[in-house]
């Protein structure tokens, strides 16, 4: 019974441990792939600020610079608060 304890608290890291990892992971995809989409962006932080939350929501940014959208739906029908695209 002594050590349940100390082998739970270890079991609980090594899982927080295992799923940063892998959001880690996506955030990597999701940088690479965003500044290739904003590559040629006039307001370039701000794309990739869009590019990468709408990235993380549905998995996928379209590829080419502009465009291309049919290739995510998730990504082309997100909307911001006034009803325009939200996903660069």
């Amino acid at each position: 019974m002594k050590l349940l304890a100390p082998a739970l608290l270890l079991c609980t890291l090594l899982l927080s441990f295992a799923l940063l990892e892998s959001s880690s992971a996506m955030s990597q995809f999701c940088g690479n792939k965003c500044e290739g989409r904003c590559a040629k962006a006039g307001v370039m932080d701000r794309c990739i600020k869009y590019c990468g939350i709408c990235c993380e929501e549905c998995r996928c940014v379209p590829s080419g610079t502009y465009g291309n959208k049919h290739e995510c739906p998730c990504y082309r029908d997100k909307r911001n608060s006034k009803g325009k695209p939200k996903c660069p």
